[in-house]
């Protein structure tokens, strides 16, 4: 018993060791893990390659052309975006890069839009990465049988098994037909099911090939923001050419669409350790020398027309050339005081319908207070009737209301309200004095009767000339105070 108690220290001792030692090898294990993740995904050096890239507002040359581009086909270079087909029926179009791009590892971003009036769209768009230019053929405005990678945004059905649009990746080592029959789905890599056509927004295309790994990522167009992308495919281990062009292309066929390129950037991708090539290296030193040579002979044609200038314009030397372009404080600034001289012009434009319709006023006042006078002294009766109808107070209030009411005020309503309970009083007190007048007529039968001072007609016309008057009030003190809000 006693060796049996003296066992029992020791074997908790035992257990706690275990547990101390297996706890220490979890977290060592643990720790090895996270810094494997964390090296597995550190990004990549990115840099962007202005040559086999191009973007608005300035896309294309005064020549229609694209730098270090070629358009073929029905394409549309314009300044802002490139249409590689209209929305017309059988139509073929497509761009390329004029020199060849041998990196081993690169990421493209696309933007396009793809639009037309029908449910459904024809034929699609494609972007390629192969060892030679597909300048015209039938598989989306590009030759067939290529050496390298497409990436297809298929938007008609040609199997008729309710896929489409659809995006799909499909290699080609040059010998391969493509299958148009099956919308290319037997020859697919990798495919996903996106609807690219008529979104609010242009729809953005993000292709990585980056450790033997393609990768294609989406963004749906339905939101502004560039960075809100979803997966779409990926194809592990593939093997592409290591140069090869760029190029995009679409077409139409019994349906159209209009196919448009905003924007297409390319970006050379460099693992994690390694240095990038700086850019010099990419250049001869013969195409250097070529560009030094042109370079100069442009800069002595500048002097020279300098020079010429000068004697021509003996004037204007010494005296700053102005920036020929707009900057961005000019243009706003002009905007302002464009602004400004529009609000001025119709400020004065209200001014003047105010003094017609004031000079309107006095015109109809001045007629009533001559008849009033003239039947002043001839009246035929004691009662005069001057009360206008309920229903043609409450209709013309109406018909003024609704004109107010899109300016949204609760102060135009209500001043609305006061005129009306104002009218009403005016109604009362007229009808108040007609009765004084008419009693004294009764106990006075030898003074004539007194006519009504004012007749029905001239109190109705009275009444919708001071509304008209307050409603021009109104909308004018309006849009003071909007115009106010605005520029303070």
């Amino acid at each position: 018993m006693a060796v049996s108690i003296a066992q029992r220290p020791a074997a908790k001792a035992r257990v706690l060791l275990l547990t101390f030692l297996t706890t220490l090898i979890f977290h060592c294990s643990i720790a090895d893990i996270a810094a494997g993740a964390s090296t597995s995904e550190e990004l990549p050096h990115r840099r962007f390659e202005y040559k086999y890239s191009f973007k608005g507002p300035h896309l294309s040359q005064t020549d229609g052309n694209i730098p270090f581009w070629i358009h073929t086909g029905n394409a549309i270079p314009s300044a802002d975006q490139v249409r590689i087909t209209t929305s017309l029926r059988s139509q073929k179009g497509s761009v390329w890069t004029k020199n060849k791009v041998s990196f081993d590892n690169w990421e493209a971003e696309v933007t396009f839009r793809v639009s037309g009036r029908g449910r459904m769209g024809a034929d699609g768009l494609a972007l390629w990465f192969t060892t030679a230019q597909g300048l015209d053929g039938p598989v989306y405005g590009a030759a067939d049988q290529w050496n390298g990678v497409g990436i297809f945004f298929d938007s008609f059905d040609n199997d008729g098994k309710k896929n489409n649009p659809a995006i799909l990746v499909v290699g080609n080592n040059g010998n391969l037909v493509y299958d148009h029959q099956n919308d290319g789905t037997t020859q697919a890599l990798g495919t996903c099911l996106r609807d690219f056509r008529n979104k609010p927004y242009p729809v953005r295309a993000k292709i990585t090939y980056y450790k033997k790994t393609l990768t294609v990522m989406i963004n749906n167009g339905f939101t502004p923001d560039r960075e809100d992308y979803e997966f779409c495919t990926k194809v592990d281990n593939m093997i592409i050419p290591s140069e090869g062009f760029f190029g995009i292309s679409a077409a139409t066929g019994g349906l159209a669409d209009d196919h448009d390129v905003l924007s297409f950037l390319l970006f050379r991708l460099t693992e994690p350790g390694q240095q990038p090539p700086p850019p010099d290296s990419e250049i001869p030193k013969e195409e250097k020398d070529k560009y030094q040579e042109e370079f100069q002979i442009f800069q002595q044609e500048l002097d020279k027309k300098k020079e010429e200038f000068q004697k021509e314009h003996p004037d204007v030397q010494g005296e700053p050339i102005e920036d020929l372009y707009e900057s961005v404080n000019d243009r706003e600034i002009r905007q302002v005081f464009e602004g400004q001289n529009r609000i001025h012009l119709e400020i004065k434009q209200l001014h003047r319908q105010l003094a017609m319709i004031l000079d309107e006023q006095r015109r109809y006042v001045s007629v009533i207070t001559d008849d009033v006078a003239k039947k002043g002294t001839n009246a035929e009766s004691g009662q005069v009737s001057v009360s206008l109808p309920r229903t043609f107070l409450e209709n013309m209030l109406e018909s003024l209301l609704p004109g107010i009411g899109g300016m949204g005020t609760y102060e135009s309503i209500q001043h609305f309200n006061d005129i009306k309970e104002h009218l009403h009083t005016v109604k009362r007190d007229v009808e108040h004095l007609v009765q004084r007048n008419a009693q004294k007529v009764m106990k006075c039968p030898e003074v004539p009767p007194m006519p009504s001072c004012l007749s029905t007609v001239h109190f109705a016309v009275f009444i919708v000339v001071q509304s008209v008057l307050f409603f021009c009030y109104i909308m004018y003190k309006s849009q003071q105070e909007a115009a106010a809000k605005k520029f303070f």
